[in-house]
């Protein structure tokens, strides 16, 4: 049903200015580039070539072909116009919709309901029926206790309204949470859901060296403070710097991570009672033996909290890759980063996603490590979206239908300018405890 250019462009501002779409910035200017080229009537024309252009500012050496970013941002936009239909635009007088393997928006307009069928009126005379005055009453004056009980039911009323909008309010609210909630989401964060345990979210705080009175430096092959200050750079650095004083800093963290930890939260967060967010230079053993942990970084910064946790490992992460301890007919040794030479920006990287218990086997840990920061982004991505997750629960299920307990998965990402664009599963592990922790 064809509906007029001035409700479609009013339909489009909502939904650009919704809650929803509120911190998608590239997705609101990929809706609103196609909706003007709808309404323009120049939606047929449009190529993922021009695309890629004009909506999401690629270069003109853009190749569809190498690059698959309108594709993937063309389904993320199509997911998230269903969830604000499923939530915040329910009552919306159009719903717009974005076929698959199309570039042109499809508006719907929804009827009003209909309304009911007025009650037949009768046009004969009614009859005329004696009036009686009514019986004379004398009216007493309200006891204190009649006014008191009188008005407690008012407050009582009163506050029953406001509690009733103030949850309705906020179930609306959850909704959006809730939208995408699948059952194989369900089942990967099944361990964290049932635990009583808190839950801690560690993030890789990697050091630098903080020059007293001036700035701080890093040096992504310097891991520890000890190979900080032994370091040939740093110690020059000094010198050039009047022998300033060298202190160790923890203050910073890559974006990867802090994007990645926001998508956990937001998951997790209506869902798990006791939820904490913690840097990994001050996780302790205890906390590990104490608590559900999920970590999010460089595997270096986790090498220490592993040792002596009652598993074996088959894959571990260290650059410059994914090493394959015991490889399968057909794996290589190594699953090597490809990282160009023109900027660490672009490149291929793979992933390790390893779920072990903790020192007492009383407590889950999961790791979500690469040598590259949009690795890390894009492991929480497959466990966190709906489709990414439908893949990887089919991947880990055995022919029975049983899922490991325990297990490790390698993924590969492509990633440019810093962000995911595609991700691809490679295989997995089922990992074993060694013995009574």
């Amino acid at each position: 049903m064809e509906v007029r250019d001035d409700a479609l462009a009013a339909e489009i501002e909502r939904i650009l200015e919704s809650n929803t779409f509120r911190n998608s910035e590239a997705l609101r200017r990929l809706l609103r580039f196609l909706a003007e080229k709808r309404l323009s009537g120049e939606a047929d024309q449009l190529k993922e070539y021009s695309v890629g252009i004009d909506a999401l500012g690629k270069p003109p050496s853009y190749d569809p072909r190498q690059d698959s970013t309108v594709r993937i941002q063309v389904g993320r936009l199509r997911n998230k116009l269903a969830e604000y239909y499923r939530t915040e635009g329910k009552q919306d007088p159009l719903i717009v919709d974005l076929p698959k393997g199309h570039f042109k928006l499809r508006y719907e307009e929804i009827p009003p309901p209909a309304a009911p069928p007025a009650a037949a009126v009768s046009e004969a005379p009614l009859p005329t029926a004696a009036v009686v005055p009514p019986p004379q009453v004398r009216s007493k004056p309200l006891t204190p206790v009649v006014l008191g009980l009188s008005l407690a039911l008012v407050l009582s009323v009163t506050w029953a309204v406001i509690v009733t909008a103030q949850l309705s309010r906020t179930r609306e609210r959850a909704s959006g949470y809730t939208a995408l909630w699948t059952p194989e989401i369900e089942q990967l964060w099944k361990p964290f859901l049932t635990s009583r345990r808190p839950l801690i979210i560690s993030i890789a705080d990697p050091p630098f060296a903080q020059f007293k009175g001036y700035g701080a430096y890093r040096d992504l092959t310097l891991n520890t403070w000890e190979d900080i200050l032994k370091s040939p750079a740093v110690l020059s650095m000094r010198k050039a710097l009047n022998n300033a004083e060298v202190q160790p800093n923890h203050y910073y963290t890559p974006i990867g991570e802090v994007n990645a930890s926001f998508l956990v939260g937001k998951l997790l967060g209506p869902r798990v009672e006791t939820l904490s967010l913690l840097r990994t230079s001050d996780l302790s053993f205890e906390q590990l033996a104490n608590n559900n942990v999920l970590f999010i970084g460089a595997a270096v910064f986790f090498q220490n909290q592993l040792q002596g946790l009652p598993v074996q490992l088959d894959l571990v992460n260290l650059r410059p890759g994914i090493h394959n301890l015991h490889p399968r007919k057909g794996e290589p040794a190594i699953f090597e980063d490809r990282v160009p030479t023109g900027t660490s920006e672009d490149g291929e990287a793979y992933i390790l996603v390893t779920h072990i218990p903790g020192p007492l086997g009383t407590t889950d840990i999961e790791t979500f490590t690469s040598n590259r920061t949009p690795g890390r982004l894009a492991a929480v991505d497959w466990f966190t979206d709906p489709n990414h997750a439908r893949i990887l629960w089919n991947k880990l299920r055995s022919p029975s239908g049983q899922v490991p307990r325990y297990y490790q998965i390698v993924l590969n990402v492509k990633y440019k300018a810093g962000v995911p664009t595609e991700t691809s599963y490679v295989l997995h592990r089922e990992v074993h405890v060694t013995g009574n922790p």
